[in-house]
């Protein structure tokens, strides 16, 4: 046994290990920022467009790929055939749409959500965030074949909004993260119920009701103290594939499961916090990542451009998410203070919630999804929806940062306090 060198501690890592640990040091560093999410899921955006427009055959080739899975079970094959981007959206964005529904749950049970008062305006903003850019989008499409489309608009990403609030730092009240956290989360409510009414296939009832079962047998498992892991990860298994099969999309099993996850400690055990933990840097830096690079490829030249916006889907979606978003959140948040419904954060002002509306017209990862569903059977439909969203997203991105910036020179931060507690209680 060799002794360590000069200068070494015993046990201290070799010198010509130093610089792999310098760079794990600065990735872990890199992904504690709240706007590493948003930076990550935005370098996927562009590398697909960089992808499909410099070589769109081998991207084309390389998402439609179909993969099966199956196992065989009595002598019966269980089995999914799927192009790869198809596992990426009925498979991978389980696991996302899981961990929403366990920060749902979680807001619900302890969180903003729980008190009325305190999340009363964010849900009624939330309300009309969905409301007004739909309706904004059947208005431009009615009577035609985009009409499925209706519920692109209505989604808020969350990871751009936050990694757009991270860089101004404290230039902003804390309280209105909490506001637009607490809206998004109402707002990936009524996505989700979106999701499950509105674009479910044909019902197969023998699926559906072994969901149903399934679901049941979880409850039942921790009503009886079952703790572990492994077996509800099993059962999960089998309900995706019982959801897969019922028609209903496939994510809402994640969802599902999510909001049956205990939201305080479990016999000891935390396991809402453990599983958030463990599945949270997966969902924000590999699975959204990777939805980003399988459906945001567009074509982006002008005689795509002049063909998707000679449509009224591209423009309903931009419509959707620069107006919609805007006058659906301000509207309502704005009316529900100024009736006494509820009172906005400390801090937090006028100027502030039309910064706010602003953001939310970011649709990104879940208008993309809802894209899909809407118009998996139509290409050219489908590729319309999709440039209005990455081009609504870019601009309400934009607008917001530039109002919010604005009114962090104008009204210093200490200073906010009142100012729209005032309008709340004229």
């Amino acid at each position: 046994m060799t002794a360590p060198g000069p200068g070494r501690r015993p046990g201290a890592a070799p010198v010509w290990w130093a610089p792999a640990t310098r760079v794990r040091s600065t990735i872990v560093e890199f992904m504690r920022l709240e706007a590493a999410g948003g930076i990550v899921l935005l370098v996927a955006a562009v590398a697909a467009l960089v992808w499909v427009n410099v070589h769109g055959d081998s991207y084309h080739d390389f998402w439609d790929h179909h993969t099966e899975f199956g196992i065989l079970l009595f002598d019966e094959l269980f089995a999914v055939d799927e192009g790869l981007k198809a596992w990426v959206n009925d498979g991978l964005m389980v696991i996302f749409f899981f961990v929403v529904g366990m920060e749902i749950k979680r807001e619900l049970v302890v969180g903003e959500l729980r008190d009325p008062r305190r999340a009363a305006l964010p849900i009624i903003g939330a309300f009309g965030g969905m409301l007004v850019p739909a309706g904004f989008f059947a208005l431009l499409n009615q009577g035609g074949d985009g009409i499925d489309g209706w519920g692109i608009p209505v989604a808020t990403d969350i990871a751009f909004v936050v990694g757009v609030l991270a860089l101004f730092g404290r230039r902003l009240p804390a309280g209105l993260r909490v506001f637009l956290l607490t809206l998004a989360i109402a707002d990936d409510i009524g996505g989700i119920a979106i999701i499950a009414v509105f674009y479910t296939d044909d019902l197969s009832l023998p699926h559906l009701g072994t969901a149903i079962g399934l679901l049941a047998l979880i409850l039942a498992g921790q009503r009886f103290g079952v703790r572990h892991i492994a077996i509800y990860v099993v059962v999960g298994i089998i309900l995706w594939y019982a959801t897969h099969e019922s028609g209903i999309h496939a994510t809402i099993a994640g969802v599902a499961l999510g909001l049956l996850t205990p939201a305080r400690p479990f016999r000891g055990r935390d396991v809402m916090h453990s599983l958030e933990h463990t599945l949270l840097p997966y969902s924000s830096f590999l699975i959204v990542p990777l939805f980003a690079l399988a459906n945001a490829g567009v074509e982006v030249t002008p005689d795509s451009l002049g063909k998707a916006f000679g449509g009224s889907i591209a423009w309903g979606v931009v419509l959707g998410l620069v107006v919609g978003k805007f006058v659906g959140i301000s509207a309502t948040t704005i009316a529900g203070a100024r009736l006494g419904v509820g009172r906005l954060p400390a801090g937090v002002n006028l100027g502030h919630v039309v910064g706010a509306s602003l953001l939310a017209g970011i649709g990104f990862t879940v208008s993309l999804f809802i894209a899909e569903l809407s118009f998996a059977d139509a290409p050219a439909l489908l590729d319309q929806a999709k440039k209005g969203v990455l081009a609504g997203s870019l601009i309400a991105g934009a607008l917001g940062a530039v109002f919010l910036l604005v009114i962090s020179r104008v009204t210093p931060t200490s200073a906010e306090h009142g100012s729209m507690e005032s309008v709340a209680h004229k």
